[in-house]
């Protein structure tokens, strides 16, 4: 930085009254009018024209141009509607690219609230791009209205700047008072400064400063320009319709988003009174993210067309929405932009997002903000709340980010300081999940990479209650309107189906190490998956997860220990006695042991009308989507049985649809297949080549230490990359994904997002069963990626496997990865010309050769 080399205001005598500029200043002009601003810019841009400096002026509001086409300045315009972090991201594009010593000139900084509606990120906006000008040894000029922003951006604009000037005109005659001038003085620098004719005469007389200052009025605290348009709103309500539903609709646009099927729906729904309500329990600016809008227009569909039979079985929220404009603050207020905008590039996409996840978890909220969150955590008391991911694309038609954000529960124990301190520590563990590596992948893998993806939460109390020390919901899980775990002719697939748990719904959502939750099909409810008797008690739920208040978390507890409390309801809705259990206790000896419970949920599903309620739900849901959906609930009963159902969340499925008929082969020798089976198989009807086959051979994998089995998850992650646009079948024990190497390979869900199919071979003996996992996160990840499903049972009725068939061929891993010819034994690719793989979703066939 050359602090010597000055510059010309190309006003001689105000450069002496503050000795002039100096390269890197940021200069801010105070004013009234665009008009005025421009007499402070044209003879800066006239100077710099004579000292032959680049000059550039950035275009973006609406006002009347301050500098006029020339061919001496480079005219850039950005489209500051794209919204803050587009903006940001193409003003330091353009800084980079000019390089040092560049001169600038901005549009009025307050003609972006027309755009994005806060002070504060206006703020933002000068916090990030003024330093970056600083240390290119730049000058560049901008201006902000008076009387129009907070006392706290001003102070935040006034903090960062080099120089703020106030620019007066009265009487014609135009006046400058410098407010901060830095590393700069003398004795009369801060006085009012007349210009006439190039000259600064300063006012230092305190008659005539008086008589300056006595017509001009400084203003009272002000709000922010978001609570200005909302509070303006509230007078709306009593409009005529058409009025009321335009301003409803310019709400819209600040808190859900832009122009979208979701915001159609939102606006058929949705009234200005509704609007108002989500903006007076806002933390915050900006929008409040899809799951946020999925959840409020779910209700509301129930509530406006469903009219008593849903509305009294629903539990109230009382949510509350961080907005996504919090996230950009956090990242400028911690410094963090700069290493942002190196993380958005291609070189830096995964390279930086350690780092940059690292220093997410460990920044600063204001003070302002932290007194907003105290306020939100008194309202909820002691009750547990859960901190949810809502960002901008979550839960979108296209996009649903299924599991790849963190949600973080608040137990809400301790004193109200170690209470405040959980909560922060959960929000700032949601905004680093944005660099979670899956995240990034998904991103890519959709194309959404180079879209802003700004991080709203939704805060909910937890549903459920107090049994014991525990605190827990009677059920939970996840509903599809659309049912293609299909096991017979006879399964109504618009029925609907369930995903259910006793307990917290993170076993619903989650793949769970030794568990297994209770599908339900909506049109049979007792209709169970075909399994052998004995097999019941295995595949069941053996634990609950709850809020535990001993331990202030979330864990997991056994069955028989969550029974034993009083959960104030009947608990033989849930769970029966395990009589085949009891048996072989008896024949071991034990007759004192008490009978073990299996949660079957059989008098839940035949007694009470909560599957008719779920399945009425979401069929209304889908019908006014006009579309699949997928929600969250969790659901609480009383000693008589009635129940209240809370709706957590609701988003559009990602489905595959069944596709058309495949007539499947005939097969005269068996002999002649990979495999085959009947059920066990996800994602419609299909008839596919398959051109290479990975093969995980158990034996192999389980003689692998844990850290070599890791390493065989990263092989694969490996073959992904490398075999990408070809059809592969990935074959391997137990279940892919599983972050339990005993149970299967632990991949990560990018590791294996370019297969066209994914088997899970059962092999009882080690303990490594597949999980028909539909309506889980991971079956959203194998739905949106287009990856058939497929689980091999080897021994059940049906079933055909001939491994040899891949077994005896040329393993050709070290071509593919010459430097992974150590897993050999485990990992085997096959080369497969001709092989086929056919499925038909009405028969329930399948057939690989």
């Amino acid at each position: 930085m050359n602090i010597h080399e000055r510059v010309s205001t190309g006003l001689g005598g105000f450069d002496r009254v503050i000795d002039s500029l100096r390269l890197g200043d940021n200069v801010v002009w105070q004013v009234d009018t665009a008009a005025d601003y421009r007499k402070m810019a044209e003879p800066f841009a006239a100077q710099a024209k004579r000292d032959h400096r680049k000059l550039i002026y950035v275009r973006f509001a609406g006002h009347e141009p301050i500098l006029q086409d020339s061919p001496d300045i480079r005219l850039y315009r950005i489209e500051a509607q794209k919204g803050f972090e587009s903006f940001v991201a193409e003003v330091y594009s353009l800084v980079k690219q000019e390089g040092r010593k560049a001169f600038y000139v901005f549009d009025c900084l307050t003609d972006l609230l027309e755009y994005w509606h806060s002070d504060l990120m206006i703020e933002n906006f000068f916090k990030v791009t003024c330093p970056f000008l600083y240390e290119l040894d730049t000058v560049a000029y901008f201006a902000i209205m008076r009387n129009i922003h907070t006392y706290g951006t001003i102070a935040g604009i006034r903090e960062t700047t080099q120089l703020l000037l106030d620019l007066y005109q009265v009487g014609g005659k135009f006046y400058i008072h410098p407010l901060k001038v830095l590393k700069r003085y003398s004795p009369t620098m801060f006085f009012p400064h007349l210009i006439q004719e190039g000259e600064a005469v300063s006012i230092t007389s305190s008659a005539d400063a008086a008589e300056l200052f006595s017509g001009i009025s400084r203003g009272e605290e002000r709000l922010d320009y978001w609570d200005v348009i909302f509070n303006r709103a509230k007078e709306a309500v009593h409009l005529a319709p058409e009025r009321r539903e335009a301003v409803k609709r310019d709400l819209m646009s600040m808190l859900i988003g832009e122009k979208s099927r979701m915001f159609e729906l939102c606006d058929r729904y949705f009234t200005l009174n509704d609007i108002l309500m989500i903006y007076a329990r806002e933390v915050g600016t900006g929008f409040i993210g899809g799951k946020s809008v999925g959840m409020l227009l779910a209700r509301k569909i129930l509530e406006k067309d469903g009219g008593n039979r849903f509305t009294p079985f629903l539990e109230p929220h009382d949510s509350y929405y961080l907005g996504s404009d919090l996230f950009y603050t956090y990242l400028v207020q911690n410094g963090l932009w700069k290493l942002r905008m190196k993380q958005k590039t291609e070189g830096g996409y995964f390279k930086y997002a350690p780092e940059l996840k690292e220093r997410l978890l460990h920044g600063r909220f204001s003070e302002t903000i932290q007194e907003q969150f105290l306020q939100m955590l008194e309202h909820f008391g002691q009750s547990p709340i859960i901190v949810r991911s809502s960002s901008l694309l979550e839960d979108n038609f296209g996009n649903a980010f299924a599991g790849k954000y963190d949600s973080i529960f608040c137990v809400n124990q301790g004193t109200p300081e170690e209470r405040y301190e959980a909560f922060e520590r959960a929000i700032r563990t949601v905004y680093a999940s944005t660099m979670n590596e899956d995240a990034l992948s998904y991103r890519i893998s959709r194309g959404l990479s180079e879209k802003d993806e700004q991080m709203a939460i939704l805060v909910q109390r937890v549903s459920g209650d107090y049994h014991g020390e525990n605190f827990f919901p009677h059920l939970a899980g996840v509903g599809n309107s659309s049912n293609l775990y299909v096991w017979d002719k006879t399964v109504d697939m618009e029925a609907g189906m369930l995903r259910l748990v006793f307990g917290l719904g993170t076993r619903a959502v989650d793949r769970t190490v030794g568990d297994y939750v209770r599908i339900v099909c909506l049109d049979d409810p007792l209709r169970t998956p075909p399994t052998d008797y004995d097999d019941q008690q295995k595949f069941s739920q053996h634990f609950v997860d709850v809020l535990s208040l001993p331990e202030n978390a979330l864990t997991g507890k056994g069955l028989e220990e969550i029974l034993s409390y009083d959960i104030h309801t009947d608990r033989e809705l849930f769970a029966g006695q395990d009589f085949r259990a009891a048996a072989r206790l008896r024949e071991l000896g034990y007759s004192d042991k008490k009978i073990p419970h299996i949660l079957h949920f059989e008098k839940l599903l035949k007694t009470t009308e909560f599957p008719r309620f779920m399945k009425d739900l979401l069929a209304l849901l889908s019908n006014v989507y006009n579309y699949p959906v997928d929600i969250e609930f969790t659901a609480n009963f009383r000693t008589d049985r009635s129940f209240k159902v809370n709706l957590l969340q609701c988003r559009p499925l990602q489905t595959r649809g069944l596709g058309k008929s495949v007539e499947i082969p005939a097969l005269t020798d068996e002999r002649d297949c990979f495999f085959a089976s009947e059920g066990n198989f996800m994602g419609g009807n299909v008839h596919l080549p398959i051109d290479y086959v990975v093969y995980v051979h158990a034996p192999a994998y389980l003689n692998l230490s844990e850290q070599n089995k890791y390493m065989v998850a990263r092989q694969i992650g490996m073959i992904n990359t490398a075999l990408k646009g070809k059809n592969v079948l990935l074959m391997g024990p137990g279940r892919w994904g599983t972050t339990t190497p005993s149970l299967g390979v632990p991949v990560h869900f990018s590791e294996l997002c370019n297969m066209a199919v994914i088997c899970e071979v059962a092999s009882p003996t080690e303990g490594l069963m597949p999980e028909l996992s539909y309506g889980s996160h991971f079956f959203q990840d194998l739905v949106e990626t287009g990856i058939f499903y497929v689980a091999i049972f080897n021994g059940q009725k049906n079933v055909v496997f001939h491994p040899e068939r891949i077994l005896e061929q040329e393993n050709i891993l070290s071509s593919i990865l010459p430097q992974s010819g150590q897993f050999g034994d485990a990992i085997r690719i096959v080369r497969t010309d001709g092989m086929e793989i056919f499925s038909d979703i009405l028969t329930q066939r399948l057939l690989c050769r």
